[in-house]
């Protein structure tokens, strides 16, 4: 079995999430907050020549699913009751900034950390938030961001996570974004019977781009009512937010574009 299975569920009901209410979307009353699981994603920003947004962003996109993918994740392995518990269900994610000895300290507990030049992010294997590890608990979520940066063409052999135009969001929103759009990206693969295609990715290092579309881009990309059209004619899938942080329910805050 591929490792990517772990991710069936997202693809099993992303069409069904997309068309809820946005009222439903932030709908807890069925979750148990003991329960409630997230992955923290460490992002790392020293104090002196701190990273460009765009590659971090890049890094976090690629360690999320990383660990996902990670041969421990899958059936049998170590990683894999974690990760299936918490992609069954809501999928967190909780950016945190880190700088320092804190850096330092998160590379002992269990997760994966992606580098783009430049740039440095890790994430870790999800788990509850009331036991999340004093290294990660002690991790501030706000408090700083970066500027908007000029990241240049896209590479066209690389997936495009788009960020929305209309929606400003901090980086520790947008890297927990795009970590969502890069799971739901393997998930559709996966679930069209292209695990060839996430092998190469993987081979690649889970490499894609980050960029802010235009609004004009944005529109004709949008999967409206149609996600499985969008899907099988612009190889898009959307990232809609339960809007606990930052944005309104309901809010479409990533187009993720396999290329092709």
């Amino acid at each position: 079995m591929t490792t990517a299975a772990v991710l069936h569920p997202l693809a099993s009901r992303y069409v069904s999430w997309l068309a809820r209410s946005a009222t439903a979307v932030a709908d807890t009353s069925d979750e148990n907050p003991e329960q409630v699981r997230a992955m923290p994603v460490v992002l790392r920003l020293e104090r002196t020549d701190p990273p460009s947004r765009t590659p971090l962003l890049e890094a976090a996109a690629a360690a999320a699913l990383a660990v996902c993918l990670d041969p421990r994740s899958a059936p049998g392995g170590e990683w894999h009751d974690a990760v299936a518990a918490w992609v069954g269900g809501r999928i967190r994610k909780v950016a945190r900034r880190a700088r320092g000895a804190h850096w330092a300290a998160v590379q002992s507990l269990p997760g994966i950390t992606v580098e783009v030049p430049g740039a440095q992010a890790r994430a870790l294997l999800p788990g509850r938030v009331v036991e999340a590890p004093r290294e990660v608990s002690r991790l501030q979520i706000g408090g700083s961001d970066l500027p908007p940066d000029e990241p240049g063409p896209v590479p066209a052999v690389l997936p495009v996570l788009w960020l929305n135009p209309h929606v400003p969001m901090t980086v520790g929103k947008a890297a927990a974004q795009v970590g969502h759009a890069t799971m739901l990206l393997a998930a559709a693969l996966h679930a069209g019977g292209e695990d060839a295609a996430i092998e190469a990715w993987g081979r690649a290092g889970y490499r894609c781009a980050v960029r802010t579309a235009t609004p004009r881009a944005w529109a004709g990309r949008h999967p409206g009512d149609d996600p499985a059209g969008a899907w099988r004619d612009r190889r898009v899938v959307a990232v809609r937010d339960a809007g606990f942080t930052e944005v309104a329910p309901g809010t479409v805050t990533v187009l993720a574009q396999w290329p092709g």
